[in-house]
Parts: structure tokens; C-alpha cells; sequence
């Protein structure tokens, strides 16, 4: 099968003939009201969930419990968001947000703050830690986004993003080897994920970044559909390819950010979701694919939280995250054949 046929083929419910049946579209109906209850049930699970499942007390519901949980849900209503984008205009079903380096460019930004907080308050060198990240991963978007503005080869700035992810990991590695114990105690502690320590404030600002996201990517939708079937079609029918590369990266650089400053490298949430929603709606347009996959990204991030607390002592959540991804892309890539 020619590369072609084969996007033709894998896109073959973007466009669909008019004159459809009510069938289809009372099962779409019923696909959006499960999917909703489905979120929903975890919502609740979610803020039962630890040490086991439990009532908690009101303090602990509105201090620990209710913050986790939004945490959540908005972290993975953003990688599942950024990782929906990635694939589209890279046409690689395993893209996700860390494969541009921008999980590698907090990773250094957290391992130089590691060698700034020895001394200092466990607070205040958590502040330090997710600021620095955050900085770091906001500058390695944004270099990637200078280099999306100039370069016209998809697979060029793919290469880009992953040879600079490896280089920011690998000077993260080596400054580790001056930070600390108690610094790097801090540091891997971040690197293992959770929604546990982000306050209402830190919240806050992770859903600024999700609806600036989400707004870049509305702006874009029909170009995303285009770019599915290569960039000389959507070039042909007059999508600005540069400028929709830019705001994609802008847009996945401020949620990837934000989501990996607070709550650490999450993986797995952003291949999988879009996958997910795909498989069930069997279509490819970003109309549906875009809230679709924020809403599969919630239910992926809450099921990795749950599950980090269902025993006494909290496992991380990147940790359960991979267990609950990993099978899922594995069970994508073999119904796929990919």
C-alpha cells in the first residue's frame, strides 16, 4: 500500500458522505453521554480515593483531595490536547508532547535547580524547582518554535525536537551528579509525577495555559484536517503551513510546560488519548478529535491517580500512568498492525 492510499485509508472518517442514518448519530450521542459518565464516576472515585477508598473529612476534601483531582483532569485535558495536535501535524501515530524536548528542557531546568536549593526550606526549594522548570521548558518551546517559523520540513523539525530532548536529558544527567541528597531526593520525587502538591494557585495557572492552548488549537482546526493528508495537499488548499506549525508548538510548549513544572514527566497520556477516541468515533476530524481526546486525556489521568493511591503508601503517578498506557498503545499498535 502506497503512503498515499495508506493516509487516505487511515483518514477515511474525516470526510464523510452526506445522507448518513439517525443510527449513527444516536450511537455518537450515546458514545458522548458514556464518555461523560464515565468521567464523572472517576471524578468521584478520584476524590474517595486514599490510603484506600474512604469519606474524607471536609478539610481534607477541599485541602488535598479536591485540588488533586482537578490537577488531574486538567493536566490530562492538556497533554491528551497537545499529544492530539503533535500527531496531526507530524502524521506519526506515537508523537506525543515530550517528543520535542520540552519534558527534557524542564528535566534540566529542576536538575540546576537542585544544585540552587541545598539549604534552603523544603517550600521554598519546591517553589525553586517548579519554576526552574517551567522556564526550562518554556525556552526549549520556545526554540522550537523559532525553528518551526523557518523550517518547512516536518520531518526535519521532528528530528530537531528529538536530538534536542536527548541533549537536555543528558546534561540533566550529568548535573545530578553535583546536586545534593537532599536535593536530588527533591528532584527525583518531582521526576516520579503527581497531582498531589499543586495548590489551587499553581491549578490556576496550569488552566490559563490549558485554555490559551485550546484556543491556538481552535483557530487551527481546519488546517489540522488538511495536514493529515501531507503538506503539498494542505499547502494546495491553501493551509499556511508555517503559521500553523508555530501556533501547534506555542500551544503544546505553554500546557506541556505548565503540566510538567507542577506535576513532573508525564508520559503515555498524549500517544494514547487520541488514539483512543479515534478508535471509538472512527473518525479523524480534529472537531471531534480535539475535545474528544482533552476528555480521554481527563479519564487516562484519573485513573493513574486513583490507582497511585488505592494503597497506603502513594505510588507515582507517572509510574501507574505507564501502567495503564502502556497495554493500551501496545493493544492500538497491534489492532493496527503499525
Amino acid at each position: 500500500m502506497s503512503s498515499a492510499q495508506h493516509t487516505l485509508t487511515h483518514n477515511k472518517g474525516l470526510f464523510r458522505a452526506p445522507g448518513h442514518t439517525n443510527a449513527r448519530e444516536a450511537a455518537q450521542k450515546w458514545t458522548v453521554l458514556c464518555a461523560c459518565l464515565c468521567f464523572l464516576v472517576l471524578c468521584g472515585l478520584d476524590l474517595l480515593t486514599g490510603g484506600g477508598i474512604n469519606l474524607p473529612s471536609e478539610a481534607i476534601l477541599w485541602k488535598l483531595r479536591l485540588p488533586r483531582m482537578l490537577t488531574a483532569v486538567v493536566a490530562g485535558a492538556a497533554l491528551a490536547l497537545s499529544g492530539a495536535q503533535m500527531q496531526a501535524i507530524f502524521r506519526n501515530p506515537l508523537a506525543d508532547p515530550h517528543l520535542m524536548g520540552v519534558s527534557g528542557g524542564a528535566g534540566l531546568g529542576a536538575a540546576v535547580a537542585a544544585l540552587a536549593v541545598t539549604g534552603l526550606s523544603t517550600w521554598a526549594g519546591g517553589l525553586t524547582l517548579v519554576s526552574a522548570a517551567f522556564v526550562g521548558a518554556l525556552l526549549t518551546g520556545l526554540l522550537i518554535v523559532a525553528v518551526a517559523a523557518r523550517v518547512q520540513s516536518t520531518p526535519t523539525l521532528l528530528l530537531v525536537g528529538v536530538m534536542l530532548g536527548f541533549v537536555l536529558s543528558a546534561l540533566s544527567s550529568i548535573l545530578q551528579y553535583a546536586a545534593g541528597e537532599e536535593s536530588l531526593k527533591l528532584f527525583y520525587s518531582w521526576m516520579a509525577g503527581s497531582f498531589s502538591a499543586v495548590s489551587y494557585t499553581g491549578l490556576a495557572f496550569m488552566a490559563t495555559m490549558l485554555v490559551v492552548g485550546l484556543a491556538l488549537a481552535l483557530s487551527q482546526m481546519k488546517a489540522l484536517d488538511l495536514i493529515l493528508f501531507g503538506d503539498a495537499y494542505a499547502a494546495f488548499s491553501g493551509a499556511p503551513l508555517r503559521s500553523l506549525r508555530f501556533r501547534v508548538m506555542l500551544g503544546c510548549a505553554l500546557m506541556t510546560g505548565a503540566v510538567t513544572a507542577f506535576c513532573g514527566p508525564l508520559g503515555f497520556v498524549g500517544i494514547a488519548a487520541p488514539h483512543i477516541v479515534r478508535r471509538i468515533t472512527g473518525t479523524s476530524a480534529h472537531k471531534t478529535i480535539l475535545p474528544g481526546s482533552m476528555l480521554a486525556g481527563a479519564c487516562l489521568a484519573l485513573a493513574g491517580d486513583i490507582l497511585s493511591h488505592l494503597g497506603r503508601t502513594p505510588l507515582p503517578v507517572g509510574s501507574t500512568l505507564a501502567l495503564i498506557g502502556i497495554p493500551l498503545i501496545l493493544a492500538l499498535l497491534w489492532r493496527n498492525r503499525l
